[in-house]
């Protein structure tokens, strides 16, 4: 069965949104953007079952938020910041460099 991932038209800011909502999917969407290109999945500091990678992975992969594909015997992950800067301008940046609370008032 093929991975799916949407297009870039087809990316929906409440799916981006509600997968960058989860502090374990923003801490593997934070290492991926600090990454110089894609990474294997067990690459990645995760400190949740097996099952529950695949999960978030999974979630990331549908929101389009990431691409995977495999690379040998791993599967590899990269961020698809061009698709979400394009669709949703600002957003990454937003998410990953956010106004500390007194910047705010």
């Amino acid at each position: 069965m093929a991975t799916h991932h949407p297009d870039r038209d087809q990316l929906l800011m409440e799916d981006v949104l509600a997968a960058l909502g989860n502090p374990v999917r923003l801490g593997i969407v934070r290492e991926l953007a600090a990454s110089e290109g894609e990474r294997t999945c067990g690459s990645l500091p995760l400190e949740v079952t097996k099952a529950t990678a695949t999960h978030h992975w999974r979630v990331l992969r549908e929101s389009g938020v990431t691409r995977e594909h495999k690379a040998g015997r791993y599967k590899a992950i990269e961020l698809r910041r061009a698709d979400l800067d394009a669709r949703f301008p600002g957003l990454l940046d937003a998410v990953l460099n956010p106004l500390p609370p007194e910047a705010l008032s």
